[in-house]
């Protein structure tokens, strides 16, 4: 069962419009095939009630009505009423499932208690309601009050519900307790149906899923991307993936290629973040970035798991950085359709090793810039090196910039101000040309823009347009700063300019 709409929903700071849990709850059943989805809790308010009728109106269309479900409460019939005028069918009756709970809340005794669930569930049972029943705090009520969860259980198998529910509300519970516990009443009740509800305290939702599958338990209880309260409830997708992978005895409905699709829809409803290493939706957990992994990848596939992305709908990628060797590189440009000789290749390394040093992300769609602006490089003889610059900019003064040149074996300094930091570097250049009797040419187009297709903020490609006395050329710079890149276009446009 799918309770991202219900338990899920109380992630702090999230709440679904009606089109959104409507939206969400067609794709859980008819995208995922999850087998029951929990869409709300009763009594909550008027938005909450309009969207289980647009959600039952769809279920009843598509003969599912029975595989939605909403939480109710033990409040003399007043869910009851509730659910069924927003035409739900199955309640999901929250009762107590320790001795501390039912005493320092309800102050009740377990008689008390009994009794009012038995009216509750007879009552259901009389308006054609299907009851299933959550024990609150049943993890606490096992390792505290055993013989009250006991006694609860021996009173509910003899009522007319279809399933009892198992909550660890607190996310307290240890693997090992998990299959105890579970054990213990398994064995116990053979013949009835529990479902297992963890939440992830403590980082070990996904572990208990685990262990309560290998216990045997009936059913699980999940929401999509770990929501839930506090540190959310066991995630979904990752619950999946580990059941099909370790206990292949025991099957689901659920499609592992609509996962990361599922994902990605209540991500953006939510507005609740997935952690970028979040396993199997994550952005990053599919992306290798050592470049000794991309090797090992392509030798044999040393580095892959059972977790082929694939499965999840989704593609291996290789990052590019500053760990990235060939190999990264090689498999980024195999995506590109592009091969390169080695002594190319060992240059677009060395300049994607150098953007990830300054903590810049490299994407693939910044990869063709690089390697235009690397391979470019070779055109021409290098006779003409800006050594060091100093770029100044303050409010109420006028740019300034401090350049020195190498020129063949001689080196020159100037400074200059102007309209801008480029515009300032550039008098300051005209000035040392003009000491050497050579002109400049005319700088008649200046155009900046980042990659197409990028989220990348790592590169900045400026094209320049010269015009000379005798034709019109373009050069391209690269770097992370706008005004660098511009900087490295000028010093190609000096180099061709002393090659020509």
């Amino acid at each position: 069962m799918d309770t991202t709409l219900r338990d899920g929903e109380q992630t702090s700071g999230v709440s679904f419009t009606a089109a959104e849990k409507l939206t969400v709850a067609q794709l859980l059943l008819e995208e995922l095939q999850v087998d029951r989805i929990e869409i709300a809790s009763a009594r909550v308010s008027e938005g909450e009630q309009e969207a289980v009728k647009r959600i039952t109106h769809w279920a009843l269309s598509k003969d599912l009505l029975d595989r939605i479900e909403v939480l109710t409460f033990v409040d003399k019939n007043v869910s009851l009423d509730w659910m069924q005028s927003a035409g739900a069918q199955v309640q999901n009756l929250l009762t107590k499932g320790s001795l501390n709970h039912l005493t320092h809340q309800l102050k009740l005794t377990p008689e008390q208690h009994f009794e009012q669930v038995g009216q509750n569930l007879q009552e259901a049972q009389k308006r054609g309601i299907t009851s299933n029943v959550y024990l609150e705090d049943w993890s606490n009520g096992m390792r505290n009050s055993k013989s009250y969860v006991f006694d609860y259980l021996d009173f509910l198998v003899t009522q007319p519900i279809k399933r009892i529910l198992l909550p660890d509300t607190l996310g307290i519970l240890t693997p090992e307790e998990t299959a105890a516990f579970l054990k213990e009443i398994l064995e116990r009740y053979p013949t009835t149906h529990f479902d297992f509800h963890g939440h992830n305290d403590y980082d070990l939702g996904v572990a208990n899923v685990l262990e309560a599958v290998k216990a045997g338990v009936h059913g699980l209880h999940l929401t999509v991307n770990g929501m839930g309260e506090r540190a959310g409830n066991a995630a979904l997708a990752s619950s999946i993936a580990v059941i099909n992978d370790f206990v292949p005895e025991v099957k689901t409905r659920v499609k592992e290629k609509a996962l990361y699709k599922v994902s990605q829809l209540v991500a953006t409803f939510s507005g609740f973040h997935i952690p970028v290493n979040k396993p199997v939706v994550g952005a990053n957990v599919f992306t290798q970035t050592a470049g000794i992994h991309a090797d090992g990848d392509a030798k044999n596939n040393l580095y892959f798991n059972d977790l082929l992305p694939e499965r999840f709908g989704r593609k291996r990628s290789y990052a590019l950085g500053k760990t990235s060797g060939k190999a990264n590189i090689l498999k980024n440009l195999g995506n590109l359709g592009i091969s390169l000789n080695d002594e190319e290749l060992k240059k677009v390394t060395a300049r994607v090793i150098a953007l990830g040093d300054k903590k810049q992300k490299v994407t693939l769609d910044d990869l063709p810039y690089i390697l235009s602006d690397v391979l470019g490089e070779g055109a021409y003889e290098q006779r003409v090196k800006i050594e060091s610059y100093v770029l100044t900019h303050a409010k109420g003064l006028q740019p300034s910039t401090t350049v020195s040149v190498r020129i063949e074996d001689t080196l020159y300094e100037e400074n200059a101000c102007g309209d801008g930091q480029y515009d300032a570097f550039l008098n300051a250049i005209r000035k040392i040309y003009k000491q050497q009797s050579r002109e400049l040419p005319q700088l008649v187009d200046y155009f900046v823009h980042i990659p197409p297709g990028s989220n990348s903020d790592a590169l900045c490609e400026t094209t320049i347009t010269w015009k000379g006395s005798s034709r019109e050329f373009i050069t391209r710079g690269l770097d992370s700063d706008q005004t660098v890149s511009a900087i490295k276009a000028t010093e190609k446009m000096l180099n061709q300019l002393y090659n020509a």
